[in-house]
């Protein structure tokens, strides 16, 4: 299993870790300026991590009220900043999803957790799995999948993907920094891999851990203002 590597992001204004020999998408391909992108060199799992505005209170609230994720949240969310930060977690769980079609299913709901090195910033982690009965379009990265993760010759990732996700909000900047560490299933589940599927999946909490220890935003500048 590869080992956490440091690594600068965004021309060195953030600090992070990465596995150890994965890939640096945009050397082989375009990648928008808000994302960074890494490719496994032996799977099709990849590591995103973008640059987005901040999801205000109001607009995590309103579009999780017809959602069945909403009893995560608790009976009443608006009373607590925890549940807004929660709710703005599975707001961009439902945004990366390949269209209607696709099913999102809550493994570990989304839950605070502290930064060792931006100790003040609200952050939380979970996992999920998002399902589709469809193909995945070749060419798509909305960070689950399609060509910008090493797709297949026909386009196709297969049924499921697991994302182990982090989300830190930065209030000031009024932005949310997201990563996605995305697990296909397909390949292993067609070689008959459970174990393979288990250490892909161990990997990616030990991506996710080992960001909560290391991530560091060296220049704030990198956020306007």
């Amino acid at each position: 299993m590869p080992t956490p590597t440091s690594k600068d992001l965004y021309g060195g204004a953030i600090k992070a870790v990465i596995p150890r020999g994965w890939l640096d998408a945009s050397d082989l391909r375009q990648v928008p300026d808000h994302q960074e992108l890494f490719l496994s060199p032996t799977t099709l799992s990849h590591l995103i991590f973008e640059i987005n505005e901040r999801v205000s209170k109001e607009t995590a609230l309103s579009s999780l009220q017809s959602t069945p994720h909403l009893e995560i949240l608790g009976p009443n969310p608006e009373s607590s900043p925890e549940t807004v930060g929660k709710a703005a977690a599975l707001y961009h769980l439902h945004d990366i999803r390949d269209g209607d079609g696709d099913v999102l299913r809550i493994v570990t709901p989304p839950h605070s957790i502290s930064l060792a090195k931006l100790p003040s910033t609200k952050a939380y982690k979970g996992i999920c799995v998002i399902s589709s009965s469809e193909r995945t379009r070749s060419g798509v990265p909305a960070s689950i999948g399609g060509a910008a993760a090493g797709s297949s010759a026909d386009g196709s990732l297969g049924s499921s993907v697991s994302v182990h996700y982090l989300l830190v909000r930065l209030e000031e900047q009024e932005t949310d920094v997201l990563v996605f560490f995305n697990v296909p299933h397909k390949e292993f589940d067609e070689k008959g891999d459970p174990r393979g599927l288990s250490n892909e999946e161990e990997l990616a909490s030990e991506i996710i851990d080992g960001l909560a220890e290391k991530l560091e935003i060296v220049d704030w500048g990198l956020f306007g203002g």
